[in-house]
């Protein structure tokens, strides 16, 4: 896996928990370690980005839902689609 900014694994954890996700879940989709996705949810929570309802579940609050959708329409915009794609090849002598 490439080198991921802070922006992209806090991107990929409101996503991991778009419909209610726990730990777990969000620790596998999320690629991250368990001591990883503490800190993060810590982060986040604080931020007002998401919330644990109690019972160990984990949504994006309406301002974590909104930071998503601009994360990835941004996103979209900078993806230029494969490697190749960007390549001009010189032609050989």
């Amino acid at each position: 896996m490439k080198y991921r900014s802070r922006t992209d694994i806090i991107g990929m954890i409101l996503q991991a928990a778009m419909n209610g996700a726990t730990k777990t879940r969000i620790m596998y989709n999320a690629f991250l370690s368990y001591a990883q996705l503490k800190e993060y949810l810590a982060f986040l929570e604080e931020k007002g980005l998401i919330r644990n309802d109690g019972f160990g579940i984990y949504a994006p609050t309406q301002k974590g839902h909104e930071l998503l959708r601009k994360y990835e329409g941004i996103s979209d915009l900078i993806t230029l689609g494969p490697p190749e794609a960007a390549i001009v090849h010189s032609p050989e002598w």
